[in-house]
């Protein structure tokens, strides 16, 4: 499926959500989701502004289409799965539970979910509904574009907050991902709370 043939789905079953989620390889904190209806008249300006897979902005940028994604969405919610439940299931149906509690809170009922990846819902919290997996969603359509934003500012920011109550593992920087020095000081530390216990640390 290309860009095109997204597109057209995004007019045709409108409204449409894009789904996409954020900090699944992190070692910490929660695994976070946002759903994101679009007007279909806008997309083409979201695109012409840079709208994109957030992991090829810069934070400032980012940062910056947060704000015009939320003001032009007609619904945008986040969803959240914690580190306990990843834990207690695993972070890929922890992913796909934080994407259905996202769409769960829109105010809008979608007719179709495009969801980022090749894991379809599994519908634990909201009734059936027509759904598409896109690979790469995050390049190839504006929805998604649009949550994978949303959601990694969010998660971003939840990262900042948390660093002043979880200091030592260098968490404002690596926002919960498992560089150096974050390993560095849980092997020093041990493990916090929100930390994923799952996740080998090597």
């Amino acid at each position: 499926m290309d860009a095109v043939e997204i597109r057209s789905l995004e007019i045709n079953h409108y409204p449409v959500a894009g789904v996409d989620e954020v900090g699944r390889g992190a070692l910490f904190g929660e695994v976070v989701a946002a759903a994101v209806i679009l007007p279909v008249d806008r997309l083409h300006e979201l695109e012409e502004l840079g709208v994109t897979d957030s992991k090829k902005l810069s934070a400032s940028r980012r940062n910056q289409l947060d704000l015009v994604i939320r003001e032009v969405a007609i619904a945008c919610e986040i969803g959240i799965a914690s580190a306990l439940e990843i834990d207690n299931t695993n972070i890929l149906a922890a992913s796909l539970l934080a994407m259905e509690r996202a769409i769960a809170k829109l105010s809008i009922q979608p007719q179709l979910c495009l969801i980022d990846g090749n894991q379809k819902l599994r519908f634990q919290l909201i009734k059936p509904m027509l759904q598409t997996t896109v690979i790469k969603g995050d390049s190839l359509s504006i929805s998604i574009a649009a949550a994978s934003i949303v959601a990694k500012v969010w998660r971003d920011r939840r990262m900042v907050e948390l660093a002043e109550i979880y200091s030592g593992y260098d968490i404002a920087t690596n926002k919960g991902y498992g560089t150096v020095k974050h390993r560095q000081a849980i092997a020093q530390l041990g493990y916090s709370d929100l930390h994923r216990k799952t996740f080998k640390v090597k």
